[in-house]
């Protein structure tokens, strides 16, 4: 009986190490809305780290994490560092690129509970301009639609899949963890900026 059970445990230890091996190097999460406000508000809303605590899903799991920042006040360079709680974690987000109106580029270092390094990403197009094509012309330079008083915003985030957290999805979904406070954020931002 015992040489059954140490048979078993090794199978069971084997098909979890091939589990964990066969997960993807890499993630992506994503998840888009529709925000109630024109694209220049919107930016300007994620392009100043000092408007996060508004807005950020995380901001609002540990109210009294401490947090710092560096460099300007937005775009390239601005840097916003935290160290909270287990729900936050602790850890460093900088801007690397940002284009008015279009999209933000992030760096997310992460110390806490586990050290990662992310791209994050927004992408800001006027309401209907992803879907009916027009976000080509405005690529090309050949205008967009500056008044449109809705901004259809796609928030992503990837990385590289380090053995823990390939290990971590196969019990947790990464896409649904990350992704549902994604999902509250853009509804934190959509709120913030319509008031």
């Amino acid at each position: 009986m015992t040489t059954l059970l140490f048979i078993v445990i090794c199978y069971g230890a084997a098909l979890l190490a091939l589990a964990i091996y066969l997960q993807p190097d890499r993630f992506v999460v994503r998840r888009e809305a529709v925000i109630n406000a024109p694209p220049r508000k919107v930016f300007a809303a994620i392009n100043n780290l000092r408007n996060w605590e508004s807005w950020s899903p995380w901001a609002k799991l540990d109210p009294s994490a401490e947090t710092r920042y560096e460099g300007p006040p937005a775009g390239p360079g601005a840097a916003f560092e935290w160290a909270g709680d287990k729900n936050v974690g602790a850890g460093r987000m900088t801007i690397v690129d940002s284009r008015p109106s279009e999209r933000v580029d992030l760096r997310l270092d992460m110390r806490k509970p586990f050290a990662a390094a992310n791209d994050v990403t927004f992408f800001l197009a006027p309401d209907g301009e992803l879907t009916k094509g027009r976000w080509l012309a405005r690529t090309l330079g050949l205008g967009g639609d500056s008044a449109a008083h809705k901004t259809h915003v796609v928030w992503s985030m990837s990385g590289k899949a380090s053995l823990a957290s390939k290990a971590m999805n196969i019990f947790v979904s990464r896409d649904k963890m990350i992704g549902d406070q994604f999902e509250k954020g853009l509804e934190n931002l959509d709120a913030h900026l319509s008031t």
